[in-house]
């Protein structure tokens, strides 16, 4: 083989490379349409799975309200306010549904108890109205005692891959973990070993309270809950509902915040080293920092500079929104910064999405994969949709040569005009079919070709009042123009 062949080919790869990173790297734009307010401090969003598309909303005093069918039912689905300590970092912080929870009508509270202030796990019974739970139906399953009144975590999740539930502790509080809960493994009184863990739990298993699933990693010995350390404050976590891997919204000390990551296929016992670390940087000591045995460094993370206090969300699944496949949806409470995260083949990619003037305090997935979140001091709740959206022609329609069609796109209300592009290739190239256009559909000459072309696409740029570009948006898959 000689140099040039050499060349060439080591050419084309580049090309190809670029290509693919060039793909990746898109990010859509992205606008948050309203669903429905007046919540009080609503701290999580929820669906059971059970084909109803209901929206089950957390409100921090201890009461879970039901959205259905774009409304707010007027009964809670269920008020413990009596039990909980609600305020600051504690409160009724989750709700979380087993699989197949129309069958078991069943589910479990993640809260902080009165009077003492513990984390308590409980699983509730429904009654027979599908809209309200028994009240007076707690078992609880595990109690944490808590030595401060922050840092409590507060998420819970069922992994779509081994069923079991995981469950997320704060370091117990205070600042700079001061005893060091996040790394310590040996048993303490009021089962504090678990806080700035990750837990690992079989409640499905008909063992009471619950049972240790048998593939838990040892831990100094001993076989128990813990199933990661080294977290600081893990307040949201989700599982990719497709791959089953992990995302962690970490929240930091004073200087970052972090996102990590475990793969589906981890067997445990990964350190994310906190209070050794904070984010990438060194915490205790300041500098020269050793990293503990088996640490994982954030995939994502962000200066205080940007905000003050992650929260995480979820890896978009859904179909309405085809650009939005794959991204991981993050933010911060304190700066209303949402930021997108693509896991793709050169490691992680983050990309600030928008500047929200909200105080997210949780993200939230619908059955259909929608994506949702919550303006803690607003109290209302909003969909994330893409800014721009192509609806007809898109993709799989043959349209004839030479004939007249309508173009028509959604588009956020603040997107005021667009231009309007047109590729036969698969979009290696566009041509300009008319420049700001207003309004959401416009009527196209088709070209008379001399042939039948098949990978034809539409493009729609969107621009806001002053000419900056504001989301676009291309046909989903190819359509055919036919002679």
């Amino acid at each position: 083989m000689d140099l040039r062949t050499i060349l060439k080919g080591f050419l084309i790869a580049t090309i190809l490379l670029v290509l693919a990173s060039s793909s990746w790297a898109q990010f859509p734009a992205i606008s948050f349409l309203p669903v429905a307010g007046g919540f009080t401090n609503p701290v999580f969003i929820a669906n059971p799975a059970d084909g109803t598309q209901r929206l089950f909303v957390v409100e921090q005093a201890g009461i879970i309200k039901i959205i259905s069918n774009g409304s707010v039912l007027p009964a809670p689905f269920l008020d413990i306010s009596g039990k909980v300590i609600s305020g600051g970092e504690q409160g009724l912080l989750n709700v979380t549904f087993p699989p197949q929870f129309a069958a078991k009508q069943y589910f479990y509270l993640n809260y902080t108890r009165t009077p003492g202030g513990e984390t308590v796990i409980a699983r509730y019974r429904m009654t027979a109205d599908p809209n309200v739970a028994d009240p007076n139906s707690e078992e609880i399953l595990l109690v944490i005692s808590q030595p401060f009144a922050n840092h409590n975590g507060g998420m819970m999740a069922f992994s779509p891959v081994d069923g079991f539930l995981y469950i997320g502790m704060g370091d117990g509080g205070s600042g700079g973990d001061p005893n060091n809960f996040a790394q310590n493994t040996a048993p303490l009184s009021g089962r504090m070993e678990l806080l700035g863990k990750l837990l690992r739990m079989d409640v499905e298993s008909g063992v009471a309270p619950y049972a240790i699933p048998p593939t838990n990693p040892l831990f100094a010995g001993l076989r128990g809950e813990i199933w990661a350390r080294g977290l600081r404050n893990p307040w949201r976590f989700s599982f990719d509902r497709l791959t089953g891997n992990l995302y962690i919204g970490d929240v930091g000390q004073g200087t970052r915040e972090e996102i990590d990551f475990r793969p589906a296929s981890s067997k445990g016992k990964e350190n994310y080293g906190w209070r050794i670390r904070e984010g990438s940087l060194c915490y205790n000591p300041p500098a020269g920092c050793v990293s503990p045995a088996r640490y994982i460094p954030p995939v994502a993370e962000y200066s205080h500079a940007l905000g003050c206090s992650v929260t995480g969300g979820y890896v978009y699944r859904g179909t309405e929104f085809p650009d939005l496949v794959g991204i991981y949806f993050f933010g911060d409470f304190c700066s209303g910064i949402v930021w997108g995260l693509r896991k793709g083949p050169a490691g992680f990619q983050k990309r600030q999405l928008a500047d929200a003037a909200f105080a997210i305090s949780t993200f939230g997935e619908g059955e259909d994969g929608s994506i949702y979140l919550a303006d803690y001091v607003a109290g209302n709740i909003y969909k994330i949709v893409q800014s721009v959206t192509v609806l007809f022609p898109n993709g799989g329609e043959v349209i004839p040569a030479d004939s007249q069609q309508t173009v028509q796109w959604n588009a956020d209300p603040g997107i005021e005009t667009f231009d309007i592009h047109f590729s036969k290739n698969n979009g290696l190239t566009w041509i300009l079919i008319a420049r700001g256009v207003t309004g959401t559909s416009i009527l196209w000459d088709v070209p008379a070709q001399a042939q039948t072309w098949t990978q034809c696409r539409v493009r729609v740029v969107g621009f806001n009042a002053v000419g900056v570009e504001s989301g676009r948006d291309k046909s989903d898959h190819n359509f055919t123009i036919k002679r």
